[in-house]
């Protein structure tokens, strides 16, 4: 890569990043087993966000930001059919309806790739459906999402709601003015997930300096594009990114990424936390190893 290039904009390098986010009266992430609850770990009561749920956030930001450049289509989109898209991806490379070849199926690969920016980065599942689509396989993704968990327990709130509209007519029709509801939020919770991009996989997918500049820019952005009343107020808090010299790193994932610490402004308040002023993120940035740089994109 070009000196010119920052290094945590570098494809050809990995990157370790730790991502904080926060959720003020809302649900960051539903559980549909559980009444769309919040996503709780039962035993320490902290909150969850899957890696899923961060992952489509990402997915749809990345198409807006990519503002109509054909390499930013996003394969795993609602209203599309995988199979469709995936026949699609063979025909223009040539293959038949019930066949395919070797360097057909490598063609494929690389054009689905070239083409949606969510394969490029996070991989996809190719071998579903008909004959052809079975012989794609699987691409691997470069970029790894951890699932996110609060700083500290959260208290998930189910709060009571009426609606005017009745959903049935029989209901209105004995007399029913009102009907009863529900939403779960979170009251505060300051929520961390990490980040793992690994240069030989981007290297096979084709990533190159732009996806990775969005990609941090729809990290940042992604909770303005992704509004709703249940979700309450989503806000990111910190991007930290550790890149290293070279495609195989110089040092741990896990004791970069350690660096980066939500702690309490009073540790001593017995009250939980209720807004970020309850936090500071402390980054220790001092003696890094040899070949590793840290990025603050936010914070």
């Amino acid at each position: 890569m070009s000196n010119a290039v920052p290094a945590h904009l570098d494809p050809t390098v990995r990157h370790d990043i730790v991502f904080y986010f926060d959720v003020t009266d809302g649900n960051p992430n539903g559980d549909p087993d559980s009444g769309n609850r919040p996503r709780l770990d039962l035993d320490t009561q902290h909150g969850l966000v899957t890696d899923v749920a961060l992952k489509r956030k990402i997915r749809n930001t990345l198409a807006l930001a990519g503002d109509g450049d054909p390499r930013y289509g996003i394969f795993v989109e609602a209203g599309h059919a995988l199979n469709t898209r995936l026949l699609e991806a063979a025909s223009a490379n040539g293959a038949e309806e019930e066949k395919i070849s070797t360097e057909q199926v490598t063609n494929t690969r690389a054009w689905l790739a070239n083409r949606y920016v969510d394969i490029r980065l996070f991989g996809a599942v190719l071998s579903t459906g008909s004959k052809v689509t079975k012989r794609l396989g699987q691409i691997y993704g470069p970029l790894q999402v951890t699932m996110a968990r609060s700083a500290d327990p959260v208290s998930p709130v189910d709060h009571a709601i009426t609606r005017v509209t009745q959903t049935k007519k029989e209901d209105i029709d004995k007399g029913e003015s009102t009907e009863m509801g529900g939403k779960w939020t979170v009251p505060y919770g300051l929520y961390r997930a990490e980040l793992y991009y690994s240069a030989a996989r981007g290297r096979q997918t084709g990533v190159d300096s732009r996806d990775l500049e969005l990609l941090y820019r729809s990290m940042t952005m992604m909770f303005d594009h992704d509004r709703s009343a249940t979700r309450g107020r989503l806000a990111p808090r910190g991007l930290h990114v550790f890149s290293h010299q070279d495609a195989f790193g110089n040092a741990p994932a896990h004791t970069l990424c350690e660096r980066v610490v939500a702690e309490r402004t009073e540790p001593d308040n017995p009250l939980p936390p209720r807004s970020f002023t309850d936090y500071k993120l402390r980054v220790d940035s001092a003696a890094l190893p040899d070949g590793v740089t840290l990025t603050t994109v936010l914070g």
